[in-house]
């Protein structure tokens, strides 16, 4: 039985695929399955899958069903007890699975891994910037008090034991937008995370993808699902809150007013810097500008967004 189980959902991403699985096969640690689940591509991804023969490679193919039924395919179909994700166009560096090794073997009664990352832009790597300080080469933490800035998981950084998706449930595929987001939460809830300084991953900014920021498909996050357990946690109340604000600021942008007016009941404004505040407010046109701009911030090696 392989340590890893790496799972790769792919839904028309012809022009990273090769960057990205070569960058699997490339691992100094080779004690892995890699489990490559096409959505249903309609661009040449499948033929691409289909050129690989490295035994450790596994593919299957579905219907178009949405990024978190695939990776749900392939947490059922995984035979080892860690599981990997890597999203189709993000990259590892050579080291990420013996980094991971190193970290599951050292703490083997946690179940949440995950290494610091960077954006790559094509021109550089800006590093993800965490809103703790640095103590050591790793930090236990917990993922609500955590995040404040960059979330502490991250799919395509993330190992997870799989028991304790057995314990907590896998991806919601219902969720068209904040699928990850509810899944972390439900993690949060019962287990600390495993916070590796080492940058072993590197997400692939698109500025021509912008657009999905303010994407909210047809079922939102329910944040009534959490009510019991934020009335009791003022830490995951905080960050509901700050995710309230997210998407409150998203819906404004795509004109869904009831939704924008539904986060909004929802927040404690205490829980949200001045900035935040200012930008909750400001008109949609403002926004949209400020979107604008963000291309620009990145290439400049100044910061992801503008909203945080």
């Amino acid at each position: 039985m392989a340590f890893f189980s790496v799972i790769i959902p792919v839904y028309n991403k012809e022009q990273f695929l090769v960057h990205t699985i070569n960058s699997v096969l490339n691992q100094s640690f080779t004690d892995f399955e890699l489990l490559l689940i096409d959505d249903g591509s309609t661009d040449n991804s499948l033929a691409l899958l289909n050129q690989y023969t490295d035994k450790r490679i596994r593919l299957i193919s579905q219907t178009n069903q949405g990024v978190s039924a695939a990776r749900n395919l392939g947490i059922q179909e995984a035979k080892a007890p860690y599981l990997a994700f890597l999203d189709a166009d993000d990259l590892w560096e050579s080291d990420h699975l013996e980094t991971m090794h190193n970290y599951c073997i050292q703490f083997p009664d946690e179940s949440l891994f995950n290494t610091a990352k960077c954006i790559d832009t094509g021109h550089q790597q800006i590093p993800a910037h965490y809103a703790f300080p640095k103590t050591a080469d790793f930090e236990l933490v917990n993922f609500f008090e955590a995040s404040g800035i960059e979330p502490v998981l991250w799919t395509s950084s993330v190992v997870i034991k799989k028991t304790a998706l057995e314990q907590v449930g896998v991806f919601d595929a219902g969720i068209k937008s904040g699928q990850d987001l509810d899944l972390w939460i439900r993690m949060g809830m019962h287990f600390q995370v495993v916070f590796i300084w080492q940058r072993t991953a590197r997400y692939t900014f698109d500025a021509q993808s912008l657009s999905k920021q303010t994407d909210l498909t047809p079922k939102k996050m329910n944040f009534s699902t959490y009510a019991a357990w934020e009335i009791k946690n003022p830490a995951l109340k905080r960050y509901l809150d700050w995710n309230r604000y997210s998407l409150g600021i998203k819906s404004k942008l795509r004109g869904d007013w009831a939704y924008y007016q539904e986060m909004k009941k929802g927040i404690a404004f205490e829980n949200l810097s001045i900035k935040k505040r200012v930008l909750f407010a400001l008109p949609a046109w403002f926004l949209r500008g400020l979107v604008r701009l963000q291309p620009l911030l990145i290439a400049l090696g100044l910061r992801r967004t503008l909203f945080k």
